[in-house]
């Protein structure tokens, strides 16, 4: 890659993460403002490819991991039915529909190639849809049934896009081999992602420097995708299972990778899905200067067709097995109508189309690709844009999950408050005599920083002030330390600029300052 290739890719990934820093500033969706935008500038910049091997070895095990290590097993294990039925079932569902639909359309192109393309759109992305759904408060079982559909949904829609794609470039398309590949590629994936997470497991445990943990993490979910496509199975469930599994043992790790770890993650993920989604929008004059032997209204006329079949399918689904799927735990009309319509397509989409093999017809590959397109900006523009107002019309964010959150943590921190005195009445008699002054001052800070974490958790119930209206000791506390930390912080940097203090030293104390702030905050 010559210096010109470097400097496209750094602006693409500092103007990527400004857009996406705006939208953060404003609480804005970052990926649909970056979708949009790139969309502006595409037709005033040179091309940016899209390489598929980049964004699916590249982007895609990440991306994966970071999701799968910041969910929930047992959330996700008790959504097993819906999640199987969404990443398996609708995206099994969503090809057959827009593979047939496309192939009448097109009776020139050949029934692999439509399914192949059916393939390519059937997978949703949630990004965009979890990230505003939290945002307003959706229930915990709807955003959990979407970020395990997102989790798996890939592999069943690239396991069928391989089978199709080979179809059309090798022979006709056999049922039952494709369904052997597809049971070989999930089995064969779960089984190397469980090995995997055992061996990483047993490492991270034996290491004890959080740097060296978290460069191993960062290794892992390219190790796990590696495996998986190089022995023929998913690499896709690879990463995941490996992510799981690590995420629900992750306390296991010492304080301070924990804090490190998932401060990388969330950098990682934030930067990484910026470049993705401003990547989307700025395929459109590549996409669109492919097509070639159709009048404008005719690919316009279908792929309106598509897209609109793809939203309809989803809404089929769903609520044709809503008993099933239970987005809520009673069946709702307006939870059915929410999970539909968060079917937002994402860049695997695109990366699958743009991989579509050379030896395929170039004007069939150049519509291939021109339909996933106008499928995966139609969602993200149409549905996405939409999804807020939404939520908001249907009603059906709750607040009563965060405050039986709350009351959970409260009743949590009591417990563990009672655990921890009865642990510091044990030391406190094995030191043999009553203790002295030093040692008392000790003794009762400790059962004070104990009794005041259990309280700020009880007080979090009542908004931080008393029946009166007046500031409750906790928050009280958490102000006035508040100001003194930035006092204490001016002090630190002044000796800096007076050269009495050196840059190292003052990182170190500032560490330590910020972490303090950090537990007020919390």
């Amino acid at each position: 890659m010559g210096s010109s290739g470097g400097l496209q890719l750094l602006l693409l990934a500092g103007g990527a993460v400004a857009v996406a820093a705006l939208a953060r500033r404003h609480n804005w969706p970052a990926p649909l403002l970056l979708v949009a935008a790139g969309l502006v500038v595409s037709p005033l910049l040179p091309e940016v490819p899209l390489d598929p091997e980049l964004v699916l070895y590249v982007f895609l095990p990440p991306l994966l991991y970071s999701a799968a290590l910041n969910s929930s097993y047992q959330r996700l294990r008790d959504v097993r039915r819906p999640v199987a039925l969404l990443s398996v079932g609708l995206v099994l569902f969503t090809a057959v529909v827009a593979g047939l639909l496309v192939h009448l359309l097109l009776p020139s192109l050949p029934l692999a190639l439509a399914f192949a393309l059916g393939a390519i759109i059937a997978p949703p992305d949630a990004v965009a849809a979890v990230a505003v759904g939290r945002r307003l408060g959706l229930p915990r079982r709807t955003l959990t049934i979407l970020v395990g559909e997102s989790l798996f949904n890939d592999a069943t829609a690239l396991t069928l896009y391989r089978v199709a794609i080979g179809a059309a470039t090798g022979g006709a398309i056999s049922l039952w081999a494709g369904l052997g590949e597809f049971l070989l590629a999930a089995l064969g994936g779960v089984a190397i992602g469980l090995a995997l997470a055992l061996a990483c497991a047993w490492v991270l445990e034996r290491l004890s420097d959080s740097m060296v943990e978290t460069t191993v993490m960062l290794l892992i979910p390219f190790g796990a995708y590696l495996a998986g496509e190089s022995l023929h199975a998913s690499g896709v469930i690879a990463v995941v299972v490996v992510g799981l599994y690590l995420g629900h043992r992750m306390h296991l790790r010492g304080f301070s990778t924990r804090l490190v770890a998932g401060a990388v993650w969330k950098v990682v993920a934030f930067f990484l899905e910026a470049i993705v989604f401003a990547l989307i929008g700025l395929q459109l004059v590549p996409v669109v200067r492919g097509i070639t032997g159709y009048r404008p209204w005719e690919v316009a006329l279908y792929a309106a067709v598509v897209l609109a079949a793809v939203i309809a399918a989803r809404f089929a689904w769903v609520f044709a097995l809503a008993p099933l799927i239970r987005a809520a735990p009673r069946t709702d009309v307006r939870q059915a109508v929410v999970l539909s319509w968060a079917g937002m397509r994402g860049v695997v989409s695109l990366a699958a189309a743009f991989a579509i093999p050379e030896s395929v017809p170039a004007r069939d590959r150049a519509l291939l690709l021109f339909l996933t397109f106008t499928t995966v900006i139609g969602t993200l523009l149409i549905q996405g844009t939409t999804f807020p107002t939404l939520i908001r019309k249907l009603h059906v964010s709750t607040r009563k999950e965060r405050y039986e959150d709350l009351l959970a943590e409260a009743a949590a921190q009591q417990a563990a408050l009672e655990a921890g005195q009865a642990e510091l009445d044990r030391l406190v008699a094995e030191l043999g005599h009553e203790p002295d002054k030093i040692q008392k001052q000790v003794i009762d800070q400790l059962r004070e920083n104990a009794w005041r974490r259990s309280l700020a958790a009880w007080e979090r119930l009542g908004g931080g002030t008393g029946p009166d209206g007046a500031e409750t000791p906790s928050t009280l506390y958490r102000r006035m330390r508040r100001e003194m930390l930035k006092a204490e912080r001016k002090v630190f940097v002044r000796l800096r600029d007076e050269r009495r203090l050196d840059d190292e030293v003052l990182r170190q104390v500032m560490t330590q300052l910020d972490f303090e702030e950090a537990m007020l905050d919390r």
